[in-house]
């Protein structure tokens, strides 16, 4: 495992996203169960995982409660835990009372004193962001929160966030793959040049990229709604699916764990894709170690610039997908 270095605390380059956890509303194929996901927990924390993302809002709190159950038994005895513990506050009513009050009953769930990185979990632009920093001041000031964080913002609202707060927000969460590689314009640039920590989610473009379907085994869940899984764009991102095998092939590596190891091949780059399996876990944490020499980067660099998602027979389709029954 590889680590970045966050004030003395070691933050790992490939973290676990802990929103299937209890997480039936989001109608994956199957709801995970606790003793799975404990399983999963557990073996992350073997491995060498010290990055743990959660949400409040992730199974209406059933993640946070079952990571808390877990980490209350792997505490050790004396110092501090080697985790760095994530969760994020769901932005309705960003306002300061509400944001310590949502904040106190995630620390409560998960059963810890403090979380290292407290995330407003998307940005509410009907809230001025003083307001919303305010909040996060107070959690800081009293020792909830080691370090602000933010999901989902631009540049310039990560900047705005900073100076709201008056102090560098630490993290910011976006969605980042080799499909979806806005990111790598300006907030990839950025992370580097301050020291921030960029966490990639969906880094998988939720399993496309892992080469286990095509448009005739396409999962019918919520995966449903995002545009990348239609027929059209599937075969525009053949090109991408293609360099992924041949650098995969190379190292005797997966697809996936390809994928992965391009993201965390930038600076500042962590990711947290999730796990349904131990030994999906165990592929995801393995790609820490897959170092792509340069040419290997340009290779799926270069296939990537070349995704033009089909934006209007996505749209089509995807109605089509809805109105179809199960």
């Amino acid at each position: 495992m590889r680590y970045l270095d966050v004030d003395g605390r070691r933050v790992s380059v490939i973290g676990l996203g802990c929103w299937q956890f209890g997480a039936g509303a989001w109608d994956f194929d199957r709801v995970l169960s606790e003793d799975g996901a404990r399983a999963i927990i557990e073996r992350a924390l073997e491995l060498g995982v010290t990055l743990l993302d959660t949400a409040e809002m992730y199974g209406h709190g059933r993640s946070e409660l079952i990571l808390g159950r877990v980490l209350a038994e792997h505490r050790p005895p004396a110092g501090p835990p080697p985790w760095f513990l994530a969760t994020k506050f769901t932005p309705l009513a960003p306002l300061p009372r509400v944001l310590v009050r949502h904040c106190t009953a995630s620390l409560q769930r998960l059963r810890v004193p403090q979380a290292a990185l407290y995330q407003i979990h998307w940005p509410n632009p009907l809230v001025p962001l003083r307001w919303q920093m305010a909040g996060m001041r107070q959690v800081m000031r009293a020792g909830l929160v080691a370090h602000a964080g933010v999901s989902n913002f631009s540049l310039a609202r990560w900047r705005a966030a900073d100076r709201a707060l008056g102090r560098p927000v630490l993290a910011n969460q976006v969605r980042y793959n080799l499909l979806q590689r806005g990111p790598e314009r300006r907030l990839v640039p950025f992370a580097a040049r301050e020291g921030r920590l960029l966490i990639a989610y969906s880094p998988l473009a939720q399993g496309l990229l892992g080469g286990g379907y095509t448009p005739q085994t396409f999962p019918r869940d919520v995966r449903r709604a995002n545009p990348l899984f239609t027929a059209a764009n599937y075969r525009r991102a053949a090109p991408v699916r293609e360099a992924l095998r041949e650098v995969a092939a190379a190292h005797g590596a997966t697809p996936a764990q390809v994928a992965l190891a391009y993201l965390i091949a930038q600076p500042q780059v962590v990711a947290i894709p999730g796990a349904r399996s131990l030994a999906q876990l165990e592929a995801n944490v393995a790609a820490a170690d897959l170092a792509l020499s340069p040419g290997e980067l340009v290779r799926l660099r270069t296939a990537a610039r070349r995704f033009r998602p089909d934006r209007l027979r996505s749209a089509l389709e995807l109605g089509r997908g809805l109105h179809r029954r199960p």
